[in-house]
């Protein structure tokens, strides 16, 4: 993984010095893992630099700590323009945007006093393809996992917490171990979940296929991008649960996220997926989706929120 940082960061309320951000090691979130966050991508765009889809993961952002009944002490709309300052303010064109809210010093009880307030920072830098500059169009190799998805009701997974990533770390350097770039995860069902930080699509004779919410998996909001472009263009997609074997004879496969995007999954546990290179639905979905950010792909207007 690439070290990471920038000139400024917003944290509580105020942009400051990268190395100034710091916190307490008596932080609850570092001993219980108290955080919730988002990841967020700013584009180039043909209308600027607009942040893609940044309502709607503030909001979840939001949605988290609702559940973790977690306060954070300021307003969607100060979140959404800490997020747009951050990216001003480091000169940045494209970034990845990380915006985080944990417990910090409130004391050393598991529980959380019914009063304790979040503290909460955003972070933008730059960062380039997550699973590397070749993925896009190569495709990479991935494992199945030893490692389970969350069982339901243990920890909900619809919330994007800190902890729950505790289980992608496994997941991901198990697969980095056997010489994998990714990890798939089952559910407790031993049907496909997701990636270790990734949702999942299937191609079969022409029709997509994606495990549905009851898997344990996060519903991203890439995900939700391709639905979208997957019904402009004129693909059929289905919620459906996924067995281990039907990673091994699809037609095609590919993985999505903000930090991934869009990429084809070429082998699974060493077995070719189709012939082994970008199948022809997942390109186009690729060419939809980068689309978006020339311009040659229509979405609603405010999923591109430009920063002044």
């Amino acid at each position: 993984m690439a070290k990471v940082n920038a000139e400024l960061i917003w944290f509580n309320g105020q942009l400051m010095p990268w190395q100034n951000a710091t916190v307490h090691v008596m932080s609850h979130a570092l001993h219980y893992g108290s955080s919730v966050f988002e990841g967020i991508r700013a584009y180039n765009t043909h209308k600027g630099t607009c942040i893609f889809r940044l309502e709607e993961h503030i909001k979840r952002l939001f949605d988290s700590a609702k559940i973790y009944r977690m306060n954070i002490p300021f307003t969607q709309a100060q979140v959404i323009q800490a997020c747009k300052d951050a990216v001003v303010k480091n000169n940045l064109q494209s970034a990845y945007l990380r915006p985080l809210a944990f417990l910090g010093d409130i004391g050393m009880g598991l529980r959380p006093p019914i009063d304790a307030q979040a503290d909460v920072m955003v972070a933008a830098f730059s960062w380039e393809a997550y699973l590397g500059a070749d993925a896009v169009e190569n495709g990479v190799e991935v494992g199945v996992s030893s490692w389970n998805r969350l069982a339901p009701n243990t920890m909900p997974t619809t919330a994007k917490a800190g902890g729950n990533y505790l289980s992608s770390q496994l997941i991901s350097t198990e697969a980095a171990r056997h010489g994998y770039a990714e990890g798939v995860a089952l559910d407790v069902n031993n049907m496909v979940s997701e990636g270790a930080g990734q949702n999942l699509f299937i191609i079969r004779n022409g029709v997509i296929y994606t495990p549905p919410g009851t898997a344990s998996i996060l519903q991203g909001l890439t995900r939700d991008t391709v639905f979208f472009l997957a019904k402009q263009l004129g693909y059929e997609v289905r919620e459906e649960s996924i067995s281990r074997e039907s990673l091994y004879v699809c037609d095609e496969f590919f993985m999505c996220g903000t930090a991934t995007e869009v990429v084809p999954v070429k082998s699974v546990d060493g077995i070719a997926v189709g012939n082994g290179t970008r199948g022809p639905i997942t390109k186009a979905l690729q060419e939809a989706f980068f689309g978006i950010f020339d311009g040659t792909t229509k979405v609603p207007a405010n999923w591109l929120d430009k920063v002044e």
